[in-house]
């Protein structure tokens, strides 16, 4: 008999103070790291690919530099594309030319990429995929 009253009373006392609290108020804070320039992600790239010592640290440094929504500037392929060489792993270093490939806009600008660093590939003899599988 005394339960359903003490129920009840116990829920309106919950409503209302449920309704009297304010809300918590849900606010998005944009992360504490300011804009980063072109230079600045650049230089940071460079500096990345100049101390990977394994493929595994390279491979990730390569997925990360890529995923960004810009294409590396030609300073950041060569510095990744001499950490290819110096952990011994030439077809990471051919898939760097891959990857500008896929991410330049035109075939006029993955060619400049090509003619920029064309002394560095003869260099380290890296060929292009084109190159070692020639269309048939």
């Amino acid at each position: 008999m005394m339960r359903p009253a003490l129920t009840n009373a116990l829920r309106a006392v919950a409503r209302t103070s449920f309704t009297a609290r304010s809300a918590p108020t849900l606010a998005r804070f944009a992360h504490a790291h300011a804009q980063e320039s072109f230079e600045q992600f650049s230089a940071r790239y460079v500096s990345f690919f100049q101390n990977a010592e394994d493929l595994f640290e390279l491979q990730r440094g390569l997925n990360n530099c890529f995923a960004h929504d810009l294409v590396p500037s030609p300073e950041v392929i060569e510095a990744a594309v001499k950490a290819a060489r110096r952990v011994n792993d030439y077809s990471t270093a051919v898939r760097i030319f891959e990857g500008i490939k896929e991410k330049v806009e035109n075939k006029v600008q993955y060619e400049a990429y090509l003619t920029e660093l064309k002394g560095l590939r003869e260099e380290l003899g890296i060929a292009l995929k084109e190159e070692l599988y020639p269309p048939a």
